[in-house]
């Protein structure tokens, strides 16, 4: 029952409130009638990001967060790989603060471990009302 948080990657903005993360994540699966079993969060580059897209998924382009689910039942367990450099680009785009986007795409790939997805509109719809809700504290 723990998440862990790496870096692979030497930003200064890079440093995440782990406390706040952590009380999000836990609200976010008690509210979700869910478990917390482990979930690693790793900080990393947009080269990493590339690489691991390629390789793992098949996609040939940046993204912001790659899960890996290893969740059973309802006990949720696994890996976030996300992009420094690709978090900066989108706050900087949609005009956010970096500390709310990096929080925004934490609970983006913990919802995917929760069994949300974002491959239609509708899903999508449904993945920003609960960041939405879920960044807000609920």
């Amino acid at each position: 029952m723990k998440i862990n948080f790496f870096y692979d990657i030497h930003k200064k903005n890079a440093i995440v409130d782990t406390i706040v993360v952590e009380k999000r994540i836990k609200n976010l699966l008690r509210n979700e009638g869910k478990k917390l079993g482990e979930i690693n969060i790793t900080f990393t580059s947009n080269q990493r990001i590339l690489e691991v897209n390629e390789k793992f998924l098949g996609h040939h382009y940046y993204t912001d967060v790659i899960t890996f689910n290893y969740c059973v039942k309802n006990v949720i367990t696994g890996d976030l790989l996300i992009s420094i450099d690709q978090v900066e680009i989108n706050a900087r785009k949609y005009n956010f603060k970096f500390e709310k986007e990096i929080l925004r795409v934490i609970l983006h790939g913990v919802l995917h471990l929760v069994g949300y997805n974002d491959s239609s509109e509708e899903e999508i719809r449904m993945m920003r009302k609960k960041e939405d809700t879920y960044l807000c504290g609920l």
